[in-house]
Parts: C-alpha cells; sequence; structure tokens
C-alpha cells in the first residue's frame, strides 16, 4: 500500500500535537491551572482535527469543517491566555 508523504507528515503532525496535549495535561493535574487544561484541550482537538483529516483524505484539508475544528482549537488556547492575563491583573 502506497503512503502519501503528505499523509505521513499529517501522522506526524497528530502524534506530535497528540504528545504536546499530553504534556499539558499532566501539567495540568500536577498544578490545576486552568492555563495548562485549555491548552492540553486545544491541542487535543487538533490531533483529533488530525485524525478526521486521515479519514477524509488529505485533499479535503479545505473543508470548512476542518477550518472550524482549528479555529475551536485556536479560541480554546486565545481564551486561555485572557483568562490567565486576567487573573494576574487582579
Amino acid at each position: 500500500m502506497y503512503l502519501p508523504p503528505a499523509s505521513f507528515f499529517s501522522g506526524i503532525i497528530m502524534m506530535g500535537t497528540l504528545v504536546t496535549g499530553l504534556f499539558f495535561w499532566k501539567f495540568w493535574k500536577k498544578t490545576y491551572d486552568k492555563l495548562f487544561l485549555y491548552f492540553a484541550l486545544a491541542f487535543f482537538i487538533m490531533s483529533f482535527e488530525r485524525v478526521l483529516l486521515g479519514y477524509l483524505g488529505v485533499s479535503k484539508e479545505i473543508s470548512p469543517l476542518i477550518y472550524l475544528i482549528r479555529l475551536g482549537a485556536y479560541s480554546l488556547i486565545i481564551i486561555a491566555i485572557y483568562r490567565k492575563n486576567q487573573e494576574s491583573s487582579t
């Protein structure tokens, strides 16, 4: 079975985001700081997006569904940073 290079690199990105999510999850379990929880969830969502992209095919990367999932993940990161800055300013 031939695996196109784009699928291979998509798998590498999926594993990277999954490991990063587990990294932040570990720190959240130690500190219970919501910043780490939001980051872990965002990276898990990005990992799920890559799995979904693998099932749909890499050619479907321009699908609005893929962009909505990415928007949700990036929004979580922005919300986490905003809330952390609000906590530190009070």
